[in-house]
């Protein structure tokens, strides 16, 4: 019976659980004096700056496209996104698209700290730094996603244009 006890407890320990939006282990529920015990992943979003436009060239917190900005001097890829090509569009459609894709990034930028997480190889063929790019755990690439601005990266570009989406 002692054995049964520790498996359930063991496994009771490792399942999380959601408490405001988050997954927490049930242990860390207990391991404190109440909700203070609760990682707040907000608090790990300490990245911020005012971010304006840079379509070409080098840039200081600013928007290249839908996914590639400048952050304190360096150039970042968000890593888990394709968005429409704007440097250049191939047809109208990915251009408007791609506009969209640019801006908007941007405004989320813009409406407050944020984190850079790795996905484990530190920069792509270009030399951007890639990136997972949340806030509050939640990812800007996911919100594109399903906003209609990009789409998941599956490890290579595919056409825009032409209805291939």
């Amino acid at each position: 019976m002692a054995v049964a006890f520790v498996a359930a407890l063991a496994t009771f320990q490792r399942f999380p659980v959601e408490v405001d939006g988050v997954a927490t282990p049930v242990a860390t529920l207990f391991a404190g004096d109440g909700p203070a015990a609760v990682p707040d992943r907000g608090e790990t979003d300490t990245l911020s700056a005012h971010f304006s436009f840079c379509h070409s060239g080098g840039g200081s917190n600013c928007v290249v496209d839908g996914d590639t900005f400048w952050f304190a001097g360096e150039k970042y890829r968000v890593a888990d996104i394709d968005t429409p090509e704007t440097h250049p569009a191939r047809c109208a459609e990915e251009a408007a698209l791609g506009g969209a894709a640019t801006e908007r990034l941007q405004q989320w930028l813009n409406d407050g700290a944020f984190s850079l997480e790795s996905m484990g190889r530190d920069s792509d063929r270009y030399g951007r730094k890639l990136r997972i790019v949340t806030r509050g755990g939640a990812s800007v690439g996911s919100m594109l996603v399903d906003e209609g601005l990009a789409r998941p990266w599956e490890g290579a570009r595919r056409p825009w244009c032409g209805g291939a989406s």
